[in-house]
């Protein structure tokens, strides 16, 4: 058995106080601090890698304002600040969740108009990034986070930025919530690929375990992966559900990606008519205007030393659209492998061990949230 990592030392944040550890990652630490200026609890995520050149810095602001884009949508994680602490350590200053689904469907019966709301909002979060070009890639429960006031949020995005062009091989990949061509690695993320991720997220919501988890059994990764390859459907047993329940999620759950649902915004559609059919509130789905999620030209210019350019406003506070990213194009291929990201002059700039590092940042979050939250 691996020891523990020890978690290092917070960092020394001008303008936060302090409050107290709540968990560290293989890549990352994460730190609950009280920002002082506003006056509000955050959660700081320290990457364990310092930055010590210009062009790392640059790029962690790169990815910072990406981010700070997209949460403007009120089912996205709200980015602060970025920033490089004076020891060298990078940071993010995120919205802090006390919660999250990591583990609640397993230990609570959510009530399927729950079930079908979180998964309304969140396909739209996610056709939200996917109309300014942006993967998420590693769409799970446990990257489902609740705030303090019980709205589900998309999180992690640090992974959908690994996508750079000519990076085939960075594939993130959580098996239980993976499509067939993830799992056999034919493909490193395509909107087909987001579709079934969504898909097996609302079915483990509503069904208490993954898609092609044996319930009650124990399995191996193998067998796992096996029976996500094969993709034969096996209904959520909900007494409570219908059959359009279970044809909505098998249509995101299919073995070739040409035959799932072709965005997230059409899955999305098909779980409010199932709400329609089962006489339940129909929740929005928010998408975009066309001239949303554009960021500022000045994005490609250089950047200050260590400050992003992140607003500070919290996106379920303040509703307010954000420009269109210009430059960045999500296409499909027609071939029934969805659609394939395009590199882009931001993009162009990242390092990849940046990208990596900031994937595994956001996703130590999760554990430092089970943590408070049980």
């Amino acid at each position: 058995m691996v020891a523990k990592r020890q978690a290092l030392n917070p960092p020394i944040l001008p303008g936060y106080t302090y409050v107290r550890p709540l968990g560290s990652g293989g890549f990352a630490d994460v730190f609950l601090f009280q920002q002082n200026m506003p006056r509000r609890v955050v959660a700081v995520k320290v990457l364990l890698a310092k930055v010590d050149d210009p062009a790392s810095t640059k790029a962690l602001a790169s990815e910072a304002d990406v981010m700070a884009g997209l949460s403007s949508h009120p089912a996205i994680l709200t980015v602060y600040e970025a920033s490089v602490a004076p020891d060298g350590r990078p940071y993010l200053v995120m919205e802090y969740c006390p919660g999250s689904l990591a583990t609640r469907f397993r230990t609570e019966h959510i009530p399927i108009d729950e079930v079908l709301s979180i998964g309304v909002k969140i396909a739209g979060a996610v056709e939200s990034a996917h109309s300014v070009g942006m993967l998420h890639r590693d769409i799970k429960p446990s990257n489902i986070l609740v705030t303090s006031f019980g709205h589900p949020v998309l999180s992690d995005f640090g992974v959908a930025s690994g996508a750079v062009a000519g990076e085939e091989d960075l594939i993130a990949m959580s098996p239980p919530w993976s499509a067939p061509e993830l799992v056999q690695r034919r493909s490193s993320g395509t909107v087909a690929t987001e579709v079934w991720a969504l898909a097996a997220t609302v079915y483990t919501l509503a069904a208490g375990r993954a898609p092609f988890d044996v319930p009650g059994g124990r399995r191996s990764d193998e067998q796992l992966k096996a029976r996500i390859v094969r993709a034969k459907y096996v209904p959520t047993g909900r007494d409570d559900g219908n059959q359009e329940l279970e044809d909505a999620l098998a249509g995101g759950l299919r073995r070739l990606p040409a035959d799932r649902y072709p965005s997230a915004r059409a899955f999305g559609e098909a779980l409010q008519a199932v709400q329609r059919g089962m006489g339940l509130a129909v929740t929005p789905l928010e998408i975009p205007r066309d001239d949303w999620g554009s960021l500022p030209d000045a994005l490609d210019t250089p950047q200050g030393p260590s400050r992003s350019t992140v607003p500070v406003d919290s996106s379920r506070q303040r509703r307010t659209p954000a420009p269109s990213r210009t430059g960045t194009t999500l296409t499909g291929t027609g071939t029934g492998t969805g659609a394939e990201l395009q590199s882009t002059p931001l993009s162009r700039g990242i390092l990849i061990g940046i990208i990596i590092a900031g994937a595994a940042l956001v996703g130590a979050a999760v554990a430092a949230l089970l943590v408070l939250g049980g």
